[in-house]
């Protein structure tokens, strides 16, 4: 292999290779996604599933899905099928590898017996709290708890009564005997059953004692072969009990690897802080466009692709950073920019009437499809005597640099021709009702001869022929960077501005065929899609991103 391309290999990909080059688990490689079903993937989720399936693909490989549904409590059906719906969404397939953590709950309860009868594990009658006190801190070691002497005997009949449901939750707990002075307070007799009376998903009744993470991760990635175990950077302190399980149980010798997640600004990724988002009504549910949920921002109008070339993009580190979001948003926008048909769609409109135009009469012009893929050509639009235009894009006193349309001055329609504003009416409330414009015939795009020049061209949809919708205009969720980082409560920094709703939209007429697999680029305006709510009685589009990242330029002025 050449030093360019070793050059470009991230430290895991050096790892994998190495481990290929010396014959290691025969160059086999198998790694796994392992969410807990108790919540919808976010982006920082589809960074470790890019990377997990992504490894495989590279390496010929294979990549398992494991649902690591340990906490009856917060798990559930729902969780499962939209994990499920985002992997295979994102391009990824594990084919029928698909596992659950609960498959392995004879296993597991097996390895709890093997580590007892060593003489490795002991049933706790303390309590949570006391538990918690007897770890000692960071600096100072734990004190033994008064249990911890048990006979192997009193220990296997103690944990064979949890299982058959003899005691209260919280009663009684298994933990590991390893080390209460270890500087790594993982290592100090951590626990690895507790007692829960709540059905499961999937087991129902079967269970009352349910594994902790820490026990069932680790032998879940032995008992699946599991070659490379690609966790994130707060699982190395972890790692020490990884190895000790795998030590003290003589089972399959699977890698632990940490690497940083994923920390982008303007978002939270925590699933809990996300709950609260969406059971306080922060948001409209787990998809809400504004969510940093992979359905989220799939509703939102991100591609697959794009969060892939994200992925790749951020990179795999060994330490923690924070990803700027217009990071993200130029991905998106590239991306975008390519699949993206132009279309014309005025989202405050003001209606202009051409008085030189025939009154009845309508053209069909020539608009380009995407300038991205000139294969795919023009369509028609129609241009008739009245128009709508943007709101903005006409000024009564024009302020100083003011190029668009104002009393006396012309600009270019797209695709159309030069008009001149002769006049403004307004209504008895004083408040503008139309502008009286003059085209000149002779100006017609593509073939212009009136020898006219204007500094602006705007976009407009002629009447008649235009549909109404209702368009979404989605922001950043939080004012901040960092909302987590400062005082308060996160939610204190939500951005009023994340959702504006237009719902006197008007768009050219071809819009009403709309897909919403499409993605479509309204001209000057941004990209935007169909929600998922839209029905062709109500077209309701959610903007994506705008053109460009005006963000950035309020926050200069902030």
């Amino acid at each position: 292999m050449s030093e360019e391309v070793i050059k470009h290999l991230n430290f895991i990909e050096e790892i994998v290779e190495e481990d290929i080059k010396n014959g290691k688990h025969s160059g086999r490689i198998l790694t796994r996604f392992p969410p807990e079903p108790n919540g919808y993937l976010h982006i920082g989720h589809a960074k470790s599933i890019c990377l997990n399936f992504g490894l495989a693909q590279k390496y010929n490989g294979k990549t398992n899905l494991r649902f690591d549904d340990t906490n009856p409590v917060t798990e559930e059906m729902e969780y499962i099928d939209s994990i499920k719906y985002d992997i295979k969404w994102l391009g990824f397939d594990w084919e029928t590898r698909e596992y659950y953590a609960s498959d392995y709950f004879p296993q597991l309860h097996d390895f709890a017996i093997q580590l007892i009868k060593a003489g490795k594990a002991y049933v706790d009658d303390s309590s949570a709290d006391v538990i918690s006190q007897m770890k000692g801190t960071p600096t100072e070691p734990g004190t033994l708890s008064p249990f911890r002497g048990r006979s192997v005997s009193e220990n296997l009949e103690l944990f064979a009564g949890m299982k058959d449901g003899k005691f209260k939750e919280g009663e009684k707990v298994l933990r590991a005997k390893i080390d209460m002075s270890s500087p790594n307070m993982h290592m100090r007799d951590p626990i690895l059953y507790r007692i829960l009376y709540t059905p499961h998903h999937r087991t129902g009744n079967t269970w009352c004692i349910y594994p902790m993470y820490d026990f069932a991760h680790g032998q879940s990635d032995a008992i699946e072969g599991i070659t490379h175990s690609i966790c994130t950077l707060e699982f190395e302190n972890h790692r020490p009990l990884y190895n000790w399980f795998i030590e003290s149980l003589s089972i399959f010798p699977s890698q632990q690897i940490e690497f940083a997640r994923l920390n982008l600004e303007y978002t939270v990724m925590s699933k809990r802080k996300l709950m609260q988002l969406v059971n306080e009504g922060f948001v409209s549910a787990w998809d809400d466009p504004r969510m940093s949920t992979i359905s989220g921002m799939r509703r939102r109008g991100y591609t697959a692709e794009a969060i892939r070339n994200f992925a790749v993009d951020v990179g795999v580190a060994r330490r923690e950073h924070v990803i700027e979001f217009s990071r993200l948003e130029n991905v998106i926008r590239d991306d975008l920019n390519k699949k993206s048909n132009r279309v014309m769609a005025v989202l405050e409109p003001i209606k202009i009437v051409l008085t030189n135009y025939p009154k009845n009469e309508i053209e069909w012009l020539e608009l380009e499809i995407n300038p991205e893929k000139p294969e795919l050509g023009t369509r028609k639009i129609p241009f008739g005597a009245e128009l709508y235009i943007e709101s903005e894009d006409f000024m009564e006193v024009p302020i100083p640099k003011y190029f668009r349309l104002s009393p006396g001055s012309m600009v270019r329609l797209k695709s159309a021709y030069i008009i001149r504003c002769d006049e403004v009416i307004k209504n008895s409330s004083g408040e503008i009702d139309y502008l009286k414009c003059s085209y000149f015939p002779e100006s017609k795009s593509g073939h212009d001869q009136s020898g006219l020049k204007v500094k602006t061209t705007i976009h407009w949809v002629e009447v008649s022929h235009s549909i109404t919708a209702k368009v979404n205009l989605y922001d950043r969720l939080f004012t901040v960077p960092n909302p987590l980082s400062e005082e308060g409560d996160f939610k204190d920094y939500i951005n009023p501005n994340s959702l504006i709703v237009l719902d006197q939209v008007r768009m050219e007429p071809d819009m009403k065929f709309a897909q919403k697999e499409d993605r479509y680029q309204f001209i000057r305006k941004g990209y935007f899609c169909l929600d998922t709510l839209s029905t062709p009685e109500q077209l309701i589009f959610n903007r994506t991103i705008s053109l460009k990242d005006s963000w950035s330029k309020i926050q200069d002025k902030v």
